[in-house]
Parts: C-alpha cells; structure tokens; sequence
C-alpha cells in the first residue's frame, strides 16, 4: 500500500487561506440588524422549528459577541487547498502525518455540517493517519455544483489516488458521508481498504420487512416515526429547494433557522448547546452564509432524488466496515449494520449523535482507532 503523500502529488492543487472580505461581513451586521422577526405560536417551543426567543438571543450573540475574523484565523490554522477534478473545483485540508506507518483517511461530512465537523479530531488523527477532509461539492469553499453521491464518490476518489497520490485508503463519514463512503465501496473497491460510518441508511419502500429480526422491526418503526415528524426537510429539499434558497440566501437569520432546526431536531436550543459552543454553531451557518451554498447544498438533495441508481450502488460490498451507534441519534442495531455492510467492528458508543466526531471528538476517535486496528490485524485486502 502506497501511504506516502507525494509520490504521485499533483501539480495542479493549489493552496488555499479562508479570507472573507470586510464587505461581506459589514453586509451581514447590516442584514441581522435590519431582521423583520416573525410571530410565534404561544407554548410552540421547538415543535414547530426554531424557538424565536432562543433565536433572538442566538442572533444577538452572532451581532455583538462572536468574532469571525479569530474562528477564520482558527480555520486558517489547517493546511487547505483546493483541486479541479472533472470540471469541479474541490476545497479539501490535507493534513500528512509525519508517522511512515500512517494510512491515508477520507473524512466526509453530512449536512447541514460541513467540513467543520471534523475540525477537533484532524490534529489528533494526524498523529497515525494522513488526514483529508474535503468540501463535499456544492457546499463550503468548493464549487457549487449540486452531484448526487455516486458522482461525489468518484471524485473523492479521483482526489485521493490519482491527486494525492494514495493508493489504497480508509474513509468515515456520517449522514451523506456514510452513502458517498458506500458509493465508495461499490465504485471503488481497489482503493478503498475499509470504511468507518456512523449511520448505514434506513429501511425504506424497498426493504423486506418480513426478513427483519425484531431489533430491525423496532429500528425500522422508529425511523417511519421520524420521517413522518422530522423528514419534511429532506422532502422539500429533494423536491423544491430553489423555492427556499431565495430566502436562506438572502435572510443570515433565516439561515440560521434552518440549519439551527436541522441540528436539533428532536432536542432544543439550549440542549445542543451542551454539544456545541455558540461559536462553532455560528462558525458552521458562517461557512454556509459567506460561500452562498445553502441553495448548491440543498439541491444535492434533489440531485441524488433524480438519479438513476443501480441496486448495487449503495448495496453490500465486500469493504470491511466499522460502524458506531451514537445514543443520541437513531437506534441503529448491530443486525441492520450487518445487513448492509461487510461488519467487522461495530460498537454502542457512551456518548454522541448525530455529528459524533464534533460533539464528542475523543469518543468517535477510540472508536475509529480500534476499528483501524481490527482492520489491520486482519488480512487486508491488497490489490
């Protein structure tokens, strides 16, 4: 296995520094000041979304007290390039580590997260692992184009062979990481040496129910219970996501709606923030808000809806894989994990939801250290 960055390294990536103008950020204070708040239901809580009051308080904080330019320079601190791939330009941080034992990792977040989901563990997994955490398209520094996970997959895979170099690599990934490291698996078996996911997919129309063990039928009512009550999301983004973008593009508060009543779902406001800081939250809606790709974001959910799949392309591959259950996310059993991926490692972690590896870096990085090394430990796959 080739693990050594810069064997095959590409002329062609250049480096790149967040910087965003004065401008945009005069513009931002001039827009949350100039906010037109709406009504709220009386005892709506977060039924219904995004609490106002918590809101007004959450943006107040965002006016007076958070600082971009010091999270930008934070931000700064990793190496970030971006590539052209197909025509797709792609913002990715590359962190080599200094170990020549280390194996390359493919980090891939979901939405609406970003590249700064993995923003505690990078440092840290550099160490034993080549680090790169790339902008899915459409979202964050990269271009905004709109892919379904298939084509997000082959350029993930592009960047870390035929760019960087590697030959063979380990991906995780959460949300839309977990189907692009999927994809991955199916369109990419030669490269991929293993896969550590958080979430594996969902019993949907197609699933023979009747072949499920009871842990799966309680997984599998529960996940119909949600989409029923928090799904309608990914049904309006998977349909009609131009319609929201006029508003999400152009209201920070608006945004900050969207994305604040996404992360919560069944919590509140006040509970996320015993994951979360208020500055890696607004750090997060900044990255959306000064890139303009909450709308290039949302329709990668109509792209994927649109596309034409084979039955293979999210199917069980022969990848080993690694999967976590988070106790604050869906109760995905060991069975269900089984079914859909090649397990070798499966663990029921203390803490974390559904963006492990920033509410709780240290826990979702031993999980992914002892699925590394199940993995090594076991004849692995050489092409």
């Amino acid at each position: 296995m080739n693990s050594s960055f810069g064997d095959n390294f590409n002329s062609e990536i250049q480096p790149f520094q967040i910087h965003v103008s004065q401008d945009i950020l005069d513009d931002l204070q001039n827009r949350l000041a100039k906010t037109r708040w709406p009504d709220q239901a009386e005892n709506a809580g977060w039924r219904m979304g995004s609490n106002l009051d918590y809101l007004k308080d959450f943006v107040e904080y965002w006016q007076y007290q958070y600082d971009w330019r010091k999270n930008e320079e934070e931000l700064n601190a990793y190496n970030h390039f971006t590539t052209e791939i197909e025509g797709t330009k792609l913002h990715f941080i590359h962190e080599p580590s200094s170990n020549p034992d280390a194996i390359p990792i493919l980090l891939i977040h979901g939405w609406p997260d970003s590249f700064y989901r993995y923003h505690k563990v990078i440092l840290v997994l550099k160490e034993n692992f080549h680090v790169v955490v790339p902008s899915i398209p459409g979202t964050g520094f990269s271009e905004r184009n709109s892919l379904p996970f298939d084509q997000i997959a082959d350029l993930f895979a592009t960047l870390m062979t035929a760019k960087l170099g590697y030959t063979q690599f380990i991906s995780a990934g959460g949300d839309m990481g977990s189907i692009v490291s999927l994809s991955l698996a199916n369109r990419h078996p030669e490269a991929l040496l293993g896969m550590h996911l958080t979430d594996v997919g969902y019993p949907d129309h197609n699933t023979d129910f009747a072949s499920l063990t009871p842990p799966e039928q309680e997984f599998a009512a529960f996940i119909q219970g949600w989409w029923m009550k928090e799904g309608a999301f990914n049904m309006i983004q998977s349909t009609k996501p131009q319609s929201l973008s006029y508003g999400f593009n152009d209201s920070p508060v608006g945004l900050a709606a969207w994305i604040m009543g996404s992360i919560t779902m069944s919590s509140t406001g006040e509970e996320i923030e015993e994951r979360f800081s208020r500055d890696e939250l607004l750090t997060n809606i900044m990255i959306y808000w000064v890139t303009e790709t909450i709308g290039s974001s949302m329709r990668i959910y109509y792209a994927e809806s649109q596309a034409a799949h084979s039955k293979e392309s999210y199917g069980k591959s022969e990848v080993p894989a690694g999967v976590a259950h988070c106790p604050w996310d869906a109760p995905l059993p060991k069975e269900w994990a089984a079914r859909k991926t090649n397990l070798i490692h499966f663990s029921d972690l203390e803490k974390g939801g559904h963006y492990t590896a920033w509410e709780a870096p240290e826990v979702w990085v031993k999980d992914f250290r002892d699925f590394v090394q199940r993995l090594t430990s076991m004849q692995v796959r050489i092409y």
